[in-house]
């Protein structure tokens, strides 16, 4: 059975999500082929050979390449069987369906995974009939598994090189190559934004230590010399987590990594946090979201503005670097909330911990998201966008609609003309000011002292939140990686 694993985009990072299926059926004895389509382009012959065509959708950028490549793949290889897993896969059903996919399959994919191959198999083999129409009469359902797999090490053989993806870049301008693991899915938080939850629901679940710590020396003796988890926090099972980075920094001490954790948690376990610090942790990124108190009540964030500025001040004693993550441009926002956040960002020396695609970043409401159990929103909002993948709103006062554009406009140019992010970030203040009214004889137009201080590690290719993925992502697929500017629809 040849069966071929695709992914379009996954942050920059080399895929653990074909790398882990991957070994799951090679073990079953299929042949497998991975694509990864942000890093090479769609090889037609391996695609006409495939049995069995898998795309992974682990976000809404992801989601909407694979639907524009659904088509192009099924002219070339009408008989495949199509598959879609993943985060996105299931809350997406039908959308997918009406695109010709015939396996949907979200949460812990791996089993599922297999057994469809194994029974498109068994299927294709047996009887007189042929194997294209048996291929095209199974159709297996939809389906969200929650079930506590028997992970095994990731098999990444195929896949392109480390130092194709992300890379790490030091203070000084070195670099480091970046691999990529999961100890950990799912999230036991309900934040009502997060497209983790309509699919886990409050519940997470951990690789075991062992297949964990095999999956990273084999991505560093392919060269890695950073780790990234892509754990959704990091925090969710703090003895796990713990326990990983000591034995990975005795046996790599000079291995570095970088994890994601929740402000709550980061407030809970502070006692862990030195810890993180002494095995080799460059940064902690956070879903900071707002430092409204009523946009984050509204988004159930679990923490406030007074949490995100203990955390901001407890990392900067202990010499640590946070790199705080947000959703500016809400139904909720006002032009003053705005400028309240870039001035709590200057005010507290966050310029350059803050990527400035994330001051431009607006609410995506996919489907299924809890943001609909509130009646504003419901009532906020148009019809679902099925090729869109999300329910598309308008803000109230369409100023903040356009300054959302021009900050993200603003960010992007300053990546291309390579100005510090103390530049842009005066770019975007200026803009929110004129947009709030503000002349250039306004006190309020001039920004804050925040000339550059000491550059912070930080990923190539960061984790970003947006709306919607920019043109030049959906040009990626040929090959081309998306650059550091660019959103990806994460939420």
């Amino acid at each position: 059975m040849n069966v071929v694993l695709i992914s379009t985009y996954e942050l920059g990072h080399q895929p653990f999500g074909l790398a882990s299926p991957a070994a799951w059926l090679r073990q079953r004895g299929a042949s497998v082929a991975c694509l990864d389509l942000s890093r090479e382009g769609l090889r037609e012959d391996v695609i006409r050979d495939a049995d069995f065509i898998a795309f992974y959708v682990p976000m809404h950028t992801a989601t909407r390449l694979a639907a524009r490549l659904i088509g192009p793949v099924r002219q070339l290889n009408p008989h495949a069987h199509l598959c879609v897993y993943g985060l996105y896969a299931s809350v997406n059903e039908a959308y997918l369906r009406g695109l010709g996919v015939q396996t949907i399959l979200g949460g812990e994919f791996e089993e599922g995974l297999a057994q469809a191959v194994t029974q498109l198999h068994s299927r294709s083999s047996s009887g007189n009939a042929s194997s294209a129409a048996r291929q095209s009469q199974w159709r297996a359902g939809s389906t969200i598994s929650l079930d506590r797999l028997n992970f095994i090490v990731p098999d990444r053989a195929g896949l392109p090189p480390l130092k194709q993806y992300a890379h790490v870049i030091l203070p000084g301008g070195g670099y480091r190559v970046a691999g990529y693991t999961e100890a950990s899915r799912g999230c036991k938080h309900l934040c009502r934004h997060c497209p983790i939850v309509p699919v886990y629901n409050g519940v997470f679940r951990i690789v075991p230590r062992d297949v964990v710590l095999a999956d990273i020396r084999q991505q560093i003796t392919a060269g890695a010399e950073h780790i990234t988890f892509g754990d959704p926090d990091f925090f969710n099972g703090p003895a796990h987590a713990l326990a990983i980075v000591e034995a990975m920094h005795r046996e790599f001490p000079r291995l570095s990594y970088d994890v994601t954790i929740k402000i709550e948690h980061l407030l809970r376990h502070a006692e862990h946090l030195p810890k993180l610090r002494d095995t080799g942790c460059l940064f902690v990124t956070t879903a900071v979201e707002s430092v409204d108190d009523a946009v984050l009540e509204r988004l159930d964030k679990g923490h406030t503005r007074a949490d995100f500025l203990a955390v901001a001040e407890r990392f900067r004693a202990l010499g640590m670097v946070l790199q705080p993550t947000f959703v500016p441009f809400t139904p909720w926002t006002t032009l003053e909330n705005y400028r309240d956040l870039l001035s709590v960002i200057a005010e507290h020396g966050l310029v350059e911990n803050v990527t400035p695609i994330q001051l431009g970043i607006r609410l995506l409401i996919p489907a299924g998201s809890r943001l609909l159990e509130l009646d504003e929103v419901r009532s906020t909002v148009g019809e679902f966008d099925p090729a869109g993948l999300l329910f598309p709103w308008k803000h109230a006062d369409p100023r903040l609609d356009a300054l959302a554009v021009s900050v993200q406009e603003l960010a992007g140019a300053g990546d291309k003309l390579r100005l510090t992010r103390a530049e842009i970030f005066v770019r975007i203040w200026r803009a929110a000011a004129e947009a709030a009214g503000a002349g250039a004889a306004d006190p309020s137009w001039q920004a804050p002292q925040v000339t550059s201080t000491a550059a912070i590690p930080r990923i190539s290719e960061p984790w970003y939140c947006c709306a919607e993925p920019t043109q030049d992502q959906f040009v990626a697929i040929g090959g081309a990686p998306p650059t550091s500017a660019q959103a990806d629809g994460f939420l």
